[in-house]
This record gives structure tokens, sequence and C-alpha cells, in this order.
């Protein structure tokens, strides 16, 4: 639906054509690098004379289900039959919207009470109508599945018969509608089937790669494999003589729009470009960090830890506290760079006009785009036309714009519809990956085994230093471990930035994939120094903080409230044959409590993950289904990474090239997975993230579980954690 300012701002006005409804969504935390645009609202209802509601959202789908589950929140508080509303994904026009984007795990716990209220504003006023028609009592009168009745009389009346007579109404305000009693859902913590899939099923949905315009043309960019290098020289002759290869030219790189720059191959099919891009000789100018390795980041985070770092957080004293302790802990957690590894790598389509340009956009930040795209070519945002497709999976990578800026840089040299595609291994080599991180941990026990003391010393490749040079580095890399919910006495938390010119962003979950790790881990270490059960070790820290702040009490007991229900699910404390384990972990990220217990087999150094049991309180479970897939995908997610995952760099460069260097978990590889939900009727957490940081300590705790080794580095090598 191609959604124009004149439809909203004439509203029902327009001769009954519609009863529109405009409302905000609170901005949980930034989106993006950019000012929020200065629209009115971020989305709009819009119900028609048939009695169709449909939801006119600035939120993209990328696999996570919000196409399915902001839809029932609405119709369940409107009282519309589910048949007959829909999503449709917004234009991005900023004079409409307030705020465009899709991260963070913020689409529903975002939207989740804005949606309520508006539904319940299409509620009110059609009882209002009905009300008015039969000269009753408002009050008497209940609305479901578009129809409004009045039990005592026996009367009814559907949405399209009340519609003439609603849309004169004044539109009830969003503070006065009374919201319905969770008792009274009839879709919202239900089981309803996502409404993308059949099309995913059948091959009829349309993802960015199948756009196609009359006359479209196809671009690959050949860009140094070197961090920051550039063309020294390049022969487009060799490119232009492989047959279908139309032009072939330099774009320079776009510091502001973070692209690499590089030589773009222009064909009339994506076989002659990626041929024409091979036939290139191009002598690269390496740039200033080709002396970059992985081996040399190691040394400068392992030389950070072992100084003290700026302090972050501190309560009491856990210097003294650790010189006093009857037992010390020690222990060091690495973690690689890794890459998103989308299903559908990045690709946008363009197309520059004389006075504009229309983009076709696999994006999480349409807006983004649009200002990114208007700042290159000197356009006014007006006329950079931006239309976000489905995506083939998200995980963070398209909430960038490097993609987005080439394609209009290609277009504006082309002045034809342009399908700039990535290979595979241009997704890889040219990711914006999670950064790479350290953390030193040291831990004291007193004589009863009971831990007094608390030192966390983290560095990492900060986000900050590429997207907000002037902000706190660790601003974004310090996620879960700035706020422990266990009862230590004694707690401090350093940071210590490491420069590199290794280009990072968010990745699924963010700091708190890194994060998670080394708090669950140090937990099982600490537990085994006090030779106490790993659950009962968590269980006792969090019963300590009856008494604390409102927060910590909170905290801890949602926190302990996933730990049981994974415990009492899981077979706990059941013996196994030798060889086998089982390992716990819980973490909060994203507003969601989940907690882990895996069940490994421990074989010549390798670990098979046989079995996980997962629980989950995100507050309330909009659609169950979702949650189910949400932490069933961040098992997976989470398992690639502690497996297999792993970018190193030599020379400036990522060594990973494509799936046989960056392997994820296969099918067959692939655990059961039960998921549990905890109702707890708190606050709404998001679901795309919090899946994926408890995953790799539950494993490794397992791992110990089974073999006495432990895990301190990622991804997992037993063969070296024995050396």
């Amino acid at each position: 639906m191609k959604v124009t300012r004149r439809v909203f701002v004439a509203g029902s006005a327009a001769a009954g054509a519609a009863i529109v409804i405009g409302f905000k969504l609170p901005d949980l935390f930034s989106q993006s690098a950019a000012a929020p645009a200065p629209g009115p609202f971020d989305a709009w209802l819009r119900l028609t004379p048939d009695g169709k509601l449909a939801l006119i959202l600035a939120k993209s789908e990328m696999g996570q289900g919000v196409s399915t589950g902001l839809p029932m929140i609405l119709a369940d508080e409107a009282g519309v039959d589910w048949k007959n509303i829909s999503i449709q994904q917004a234009e991005t026009d900023t004079a409409l919207y307030a705020r465009l984007g899709t991260g963070g795990s913020t689409s529903t716990r975002q939207s989740f009470e804005p949606l309520r209220r508006a539904g319940a504003q299409i509620r009110t006023l059609m009882i209002a109508a009905a009300a008015q028609r039969w000269s009753l009592p408002a009050a008497e009168c209940e609305a479901a599945s578009g129809v409004v009745t009045h039990a005592k009389s026996g009367r009814k009346a559907t949405y399209v018969e009340l519609f003439p007579a609603a849309s004169k109404l004044p539109v009830p305000s969003a503070d006065s509608v009374k919201l319905k009693d969770p008792s009274q859902f009839t879709l919202i913590g239900k089981e309803v089937p996502r409404i993308d899939i059949p099309s995913k099923v059948d091959g009829s949905a349309r993802f960015g790669l199948d756009v196609r315009l009359p006359g479209m043309v196809y671009a690959v960019i050949a860009r140094c494999p070197t961090f920051g290098g550039k063309p020294a020289r390049f022969d487009a002759a060799k490119a232009l003589a492989v047959p279908g290869v139309l032009k072939v030219f330099e774009v320079p790189a776009v510091p502001a729009g973070f692209t690499a720059g590089g030589v773009a191959v222009v064909a009339q099919n994506t076989w002659a470009a990626f041929q024409g891009r091979d036939a290139l000789d191009i002598t690269w100018d390496r740039g200033p960090h080709a002396g970059e390795n992985s081996a040399g980041l190691r040394q400068q985070m392992l030389d950070a830890t072992a100084s003290a770092g700026k302090k972050i957080v501190e309560h009491g004293d856990a210097g003294q506290a650790l010189a006093s302790a009857a037992r010390r802990v020690d222990a060091v957690y690495e973690f690689p760079f890794l890459a998103h590894a989308t299903m559908e790598p990045m690709n946008l389509t363009a197309h520059r006009t004389a006075d504009g340009i229309e983009l076709f956009a696999p994006t999480q930040t349409p807006d983004w785009v649009q200002r990114a795209v208007a700042g290159l070519l000197k356009l006014d945002p007006k006329n950079v036309i931006v239309h976000t497709t489905w995506m083939g999976g998200g995980f963070g990578r398209r909430a960038h714009m490097d993609y987005a800026v080439e394609a209009a840089q290609v277009a504006d040299v082309v002045r034809k519809p342009v399908q700039l595609v990535w290979s595979r291994e241009d997704d890889i080599t040219h990711c914006f990956f999670r950064p790479a991180a350290c953390h030193r941990m040291t831990g004291g026990l007193d004589a009863s085994g009971n831990p007094v003391a608390w030192l966390d010393r983290l560095a990492s490749t900060p986000i900050a230093a590429l997207f907000s040079p002037t902000a706190p580095p660790e601003r974004q890399e310090i996620d879960g471990v700035d706020r422990n919910g266990y009862a230590i006495p004694n707690f401090r938390l350093e940071y210590a930035p490491i420069a590199s010119g290794v280009p990072r962003m968010w990745w699924r979950s963010v700091a708190a994939s890194f994060n998670g790790f080394a708090v669950e881990c140090f937990l099982d270490e600490l537990a085994a120094a006090a030779q106490a059960d790993p659950y009962e070790f968590r269980r006792k820290l969090l019963l300590a903080q009856k008494g604390k702040s409102a927060e910590a009490q909170a905290y801890a007991d949602r926190l302990r409230g996933v730990l049981e229900a994974a415990v009492a699910h899981s077979d706990w404390g059941k013996p196994l044959p030798k060889g086998r384990g089982r390992g716990i972990a819980a973490f909060l990220s994203f507003g969601s409590y989940v907690a882990y217990v895996a069940e490994v087999t421990v074989k010549e150094n390798t670990v098979k993950v046989d079995r996980v049991v997962a629980a989950v309180d995100c507050g309330r479970a909009v659609n169950p289904l979702g949650v189910r897939q949400q932490i069933e995908g961040g098992v997976i997610f989470g398992l690639s990474a502690a497996l297999k995952g792993e970018i190193t760099i030599a020379q400036g460069a990522a060594v990973q090239t494509n799936f046989d260097g960056y392997d994820l978990v296969r099918m067959g590889e692939a655990p059961p997975v039960e998921v549990h939900i905890v109702d707890s009727g708190a606050e709404l957490g998001g679901l795309g993230e919090p899946g994926v940081p408890p995953i790799a300590p539950a494993v490794a705790n397992a791992v110990f579980a089974a073999s006495g080794i432990r895990l301190r580095k990622m991804p997992f090598d037993l063969k070296a954690a024995q050396s």
C-alpha cells in the first residue's frame, strides 16, 4: 500500500473513507546513530467501511514474526475478527512518522501498550455508535469479532453497519479508553500461526533479492580485502571484455556512510557482473590497517585486563575483600569477532531519476537509509523514496546503511534501475562484526564458600568508536555485567577499549552475547570452588537479594523464576552416564529473562549437545508460538557461535570467506529444544535477542560437568582447553 500524507491528514473527514488514528511508541532507546525524524506519529490505524482494520507500521519483518504478533494485539483490543486485520509496511515518510526502525528487540514491548490503547479507541468508538443507535448506556454493550452486542436486549450490530455513524463521532483519546482485563483476551496469549509463513513456503514471498523492475541491471563491487584499503589501479578493459558487462567504475569510500569503496561492475545479469569482477586486474592500496591481526589484538586485550581499567561500577570494596578472602578464583574468557551471516546476503535495488531516487531496501532502519542517501546525493530526503521489503534475516546487520549508500553511488552513475548484489564472500569478509572481547574475572569466597568479592576487567573493540566517537567507549559493551542480579557484597567492573580497524556493530544480543558467557561461566567456577551445586549456588545468591531495592528484588525474583522452571523440567540432579553432563545458565537482556539447562555428551574432544530445556519470562507471551520460535532460533544462533563461530584477522583482513570457514550449526547437529514460558505478568521484554546469551555458558558448564574441562574461549576447543 502506498500511504500518502493526504490519506492520513484527511482521515475520517475524507467522505467517510476511513477512520484513521495515529499513535506514538515509547522510545526505549535510540535505535540508530542519527536523530529521530520529526513526524507526529509512529504508527497508524485505518478502519474502512467494510470493517477491515489495517495497522500501518514502520517495523521490518525479518523472520521474527512481528507481522503476526503486532496485529494480534490490535485485533484483540479492537474487537475485530482476526481475518479482517492486516499489517502494512509504512512508507519512509518522516512527515508522518516520528521514528522508523526495527532493532534492540523492541518491536513488541514498544508497541504493546500503544497498540492496545489504539485498538481500544476503535472498540470504544464502535460501542458508542451502537449505544447511540439503540439509546442505551455504552457500559451495557460489548464488542467482539467485529460485532457490538447488548446482552440484555439481544441486539447486535456489526462494525460495517455501525461505521457510518461511528465515523461522525469524535475519536476518544487514548488515555480515556478502558483496556480489557487480561482474562478477556481472545488472541493475546494464544498460539496463532504466523501469517508470513505460507508465502515463504510456496515461494510467493518477495524479499530484497526478488525485486525486479523494467530495464533493471545488476552490479557488484570489488572491495579491498584489507579494512580501510582502496584501489591503487585497475584495468576496466578486462572486465568490459566479459559478455554482458556494461560499465566499470570506481566508487570511493564514503566515511559518513561507513562504506569501504571499491570498483563497481555493472552488467546485464549477476553472473556477468561476478565474472567481470573476477576479470578485474586490481592493485590494492592496503591502507593503514594492513598490519592488524588476531594474535596482536588478543595480546592487547590480555595486557589491558592485566591492570586496572576505567572504573564503570563499584559497590563496596572488591580489592580489599579479595585481599582478605579465604579462597580466590581467577579466570580469563576470550571472544572473537563474529559475522552475522544472514540467509539473504546484503542487496538493494535503486533507481536514480532526474529529481530523486527510489530504493527497494531490505533494511531494519529505512529512515537512516533515507538520510544517508539524501546526504550522499545532496537531495531533499522527501525525494529519497525507500520501500522496505522483507528480508532473509537481520540480526542487526541490516540496521546499517552501507549497502544502501553503495547502491545509490552505482545508481547515480547508471541512471537506470540497478540491483546491487553481495556474494556470500562479500557478506562475510565485509560484514560489520560483533566486537572481539576479553573478560578477566577475579572472585573471592569466604570460609563458608559464600562469594564476598567480584572483580571484572573487560576489554573489547568498542562499537562506539566507529559510530559515536565522542561517546564513552563502554556504552554498548557492558550490557549485563553492569548490573549483577546476584548478591555479591563487593563488586567492581572496569573497562578498557582496544583500537581496531575491523568494522563492527550490533550483532544479535550484542555485548550480552559475550558478557552472559563470562558471568554465567564464572558463577559456575565459583560454585565449583565452593563445592556447591551450580543451581543451588545461584538460587541462594538470588534469595539473598530479599530486602534490597525493589529493582534488585524484581531482578532476582524473575531470574530465579526461570532458573527454577528450567530445573523443574530438565531432570536436574538425575545421574547421567559417564561422559555426559548438564549445565545451567540464566541471563537478563533486552527486558527478558532466559534460563537454559543444556545436556551434552563429551567424547574424544568433541561436544554433542543432546538436549536444551529453556525457560523464558518475557512478561507476557503475546504469541506463545512466536516465543518458542524465537528461543529456538536464539539457541541455534548461540550454539553456532559457541561451537564454530570465529572471524580471525590476518594482514588487516578477514581470513574466513564463506561457510567452509565460517560454519553454522546444521540441521543434523541441532538439539531438541523444550521451551517453557513463565508468565510473570510483568512489563513486556524483547525476544529477538535474549535467547542467545545463556546458551553458550550452559553448554560450557555442561562440558565441565561431563569432563572436568573448563571452556573459557570461544569457539570451544576441548583439546586446547586442556593444554
